[in-house]
């Protein structure tokens, strides 16, 4: 039975994570720019998430080992060394720019500047972290991100063609700006495939005594939670389609955003999509601090665990703090958090074979995965995704100049 209860609510709360800061800006982008062209993209970019996840799931049940742990242990510290900096780097940047998503739904409510509010939404997820064990951040604000339906509702009371959805659905030219076009599609699957969502989800199935018997379960989870969470982004792309994208509005900033929600909403619609942003990009900054706890700790071998009394992980619980503060600095320096994320995604891409290729050699080890070694669908995906992942990383920062 709690096999039951833990795959419904992994299903229902995969969007906390899902649907935050960079999915919502690249999706409302790519909508208003191009109306249904890119929804392919969005697509593409969360089979591949479901299937990293899935591995890395499968990983932590069997193995009991998070990604990053195993990555330690096979291949050393010395290969590590890169992809950890460029992963710490990249999740304070997106730490940075999610705490900043969640005070400009403030500033949305409130109309005060959303500076005035980074430092006290720091102190909050913090204090979450210090007194909430991993249910809390995990399904706690997962079901309080439900509210992110209200893109799906939105899409769906507009009415869009049926055929155009499928044509979108196919990868085509842009009829205009194919620079703009291949970096937003790029942005899109950075903004979904993000490192710290793969270690987070290997970490959370240790968190969840998960055992091998209940394989099962991390695979419903992951394809069906994950693509849950794709339906949400691409409800956010349809509506930023049907809405932004007849009017010739771009989306800059996301106040520019909310008038998405106005034919919909009416006068509900700017709190109804700040409580959407804010709720997403708060429990995408929860995941985040976590899961720099969790990289810390096991790439060097300290206790960690968000079930643990704090005080018994010393090591692990300055390593979260120590990022949040980071983030938090950064943020109080000055920043557009739009134009953060967007260089976060491009990021993102760069490292993106660092972070895939080890997953070719884990996910073929019986030491780590016993029987369930990847088969040869599974090592097709990962050998074509670590090629694509080195072609767009060589591409993305000329894309990034020209086209972001």
């Amino acid at each position: 039975m709690s096999a039951i209860v833990d795959l419904v609510l992994g299903v229902v709360t995969s969007i906390g994570g899902f649907v935050e800061v960079g999915s919502i800006s690249t999706s409302a982008q790519a909508g208003s720019e191009f109306g249904f062209q890119l929804l392919w993209a969005v697509a593409a970019a969360t089979v591949m998430l479901a299937m990293l996840a899935e591995m890395s799931g499968r990983l932590a049940a069997v193995g009991k080992q998070s990604v990053a742990g195993a990555v330690r242990e096979r291949f050393g510290i010395h290969f590590q060394a890169v992809p950890l900096v460029a992963e710490l780097i990249i999740d304070v940047l997106l730490l940075t720019a999610e705490i900043g998503g969640v005070a400009i739904a403030v500033k949305l409510l409130t109309g005060i500047a959303f500076q005035w509010w980074l430092l006290p939404i720091g102190v909050v997820v913090w204090l979450v972290l210090w007194v909430s064990g991993f249910a809390v951040v995990e399904y706690g604000i997962g079901l309080l991100g439900l509210v992110t339906l209200a893109f799906i509702v939105a899409a769906w009371k507009l009415g869009p063609d049926v055929s155009d959805l499928a044509k979108g659905l196919v990868p085509t030219m842009a009829d205009h700006d194919m620079t703009r076009y291949a970096f937003l599609a790029v942005s899109i699957l950075g903004a979904t495939v993000s490192p710290y969502l793969v270690n987070f989800y290997s970490s959370g199935t240790i968190e969840e005594k998960m055992k091998e018997q209940e394989l099962w379960v991390n695979r419903v989870t992951s394809y069906a939670g994950i693509s849950f969470g794709g339906v949400v982004a691409m409800g956010v792309l349809v509506t930023s389609a049907m809405v932004l994208e007849p009017r010739s509005i771009l989306v800059n900033s996301y106040e520019q955003a909310t008038l998405m929600f106005v034919p919909t909403f009416g006068r509900w619609a700017v709190a109804l999509f700040a409580f959407s942003l804010g709720i997403g990009c708060l429990g995408a900054a929860l995941e985040i601090t976590l899961n720099a706890g969790y990289l810390l700790a096991q790439v060097f071998g300290w206790e960690w665990g968000a079930n643990k009394p704090r005080r018994d992980e010393a090591r692990f619980t300055t390593a979260f703090t120590f990022i949040l503060v980071l983030a938090l600095a950064i943020g109080l320096i000055g920043f557009d958090p739009l134009k953060l994320t967007m260089i976060c995604v491009a990021l993102t891409v760069v490292i993106m074979p660092l972070i895939v290729l080890p997953f070719l050699v884990l996910m073929n080890d019986s030491r780590y995965v016993k029987g369930h070694t990847s088969g040869p669908i599974g090592n097709g995906f990962l050998a074509a995704l670590t090629i694509l992942a080195g072609l767009l990383a060589l591409v993305v920062v000329p894309l990034e100049i020209l086209g972001g």
